[in-house]
């Protein structure tokens, strides 16, 4: 069962110990002469949080005011949109419309014991899509491993070429998929170009760097690390060739096994991310991919599933 699930949002703005000058607040406890509710500008700020500020009003009067009797005004406007709490109006998980294993396990490279990762989409009620309260862009279960992008989140992310999402479309571990999600497996190779290049090795640099850092701080090598740099390059050079994103690895799965258990000098590993860097540009040259994917057909796809969830509720 899936319990303490989490929904990202954008984060809450976090207040200043002292609100500036300028700041629009409005009065949360009723005063002599204003009701709550009355908004103004903050004009003096104190210099420690026990002490007043002081609110000029639209009339051009003066009060001085604690920090608990006033409110941020564009807080103020926000509290009405945390009053629908997506979970408890609507079991979005019910709404899951693809699910695969990710991770070790889709690659091959998995032991006894290993984690069960799974991510997907989610396509949620045109009527809650449609409301002035949004949609979290994604569901978040770390309890039981699972992550689940809201379609056009998850599109976005891989017209941009992103590798977590691209490898959710290519996994071979499906455990769950609908009709809609049908149509993106089977034309995934829309989401494919010449794009991979860049945000491949952009991710492997940044594998790269955390190496880097670890071995400066810690005189170590995080050997899960350098695996998925080399396993991320192989990927990228394949997909650039092939038009097909490799997630299972094959050829190259005792290679890695050696390199995540440690068995190989880090120098040789490193040796061996140059080469494939280098292979990586070639590829990336002579690549038959298009320069940029196929926006149109995506977004064809997306309102199509938009308009499937609309008929459904008879909205439509």
């Amino acid at each position: 069962p899936i319990r303490s699930p989490q929904i990202m949002h954008r984060p809450s703005p976090i207040l200043p110990r002292i609100l500036p000058v300028g700041t629009a607040v409005v009065i949360a406890v009723p005063q002599a002469a204003h009701t709550q509710g009355t908004a103004g500008i903050i004009i003096a700020a104190p210099v420690d949080p026990d002490h007043a500020y002081r609110v000029r009003f639209p009339g051009g009067d003066e009060i001085s005011l604690l920090r608990r009797e006033i409110q941020v005004l564009s807080h103020f406007q926000n509290q009405g949109f945390a009053r629908v709490d997506p979970l408890i109006e609507y079991d979005l998980y019910k709404h899951v419309i693809y699910r695969c294993i990710i991770g070790s396990r889709a690659y091959g490279l998995d032991r006894d014991g290993s984690d069960t990762d799974r991510r997907g989409i989610y396509l949620p009620p045109a009527s809650m899509h449609w409301s002035v309260y949004g949609v979290p862009e994604q569901l978040d279960n770390p309890e039981t491993q699972e992550c689940y992008w809201e379609l056009e989140k998850f599109i976005k992310l891989a017209l941009k070429g992103n590798p977590n999402v691209l490898e959710v479309l290519y996994s071979p571990l499906i455990e769950h998929a609908d009709p809609i999600a049908l149509v993106l497996r089977e034309e995934r190779s829309i989401f494919l170009s010449r794009l991979i290049y860049q945000t491949f090795n952009g991710y492997a640099m940044s594998q790269f760097r955390k190496i880097e850092l670890d071995i400066k701080l810690h005189a170590s090598v995080k050997w899960k690390h350098a695996m998925h740099l080399i396993r991320l390059l192989r990927s990228g050079i394949a997909a650039l060739r092939t038009g097909e994103l490799p997630v299972r690895v094959e050829h190259n799965r005792e290679e890695l096994l050696q390199i995540r258990d440690g068995l190989m000098p880090w120098d040789f590993v490193d040796t061996l991310r140059k080469s494939l860097h280098d292979e990586f540009e070639r590829a990336f040259e002579s690549s038959s991919l298009p320069d940029r994917p196929n926006y149109e057909r995506a977004n064809e796809i997306l309102v199509a599933a938009r308009a499937e969830m609309a008929k459904r509720e008879k909205l439509i």
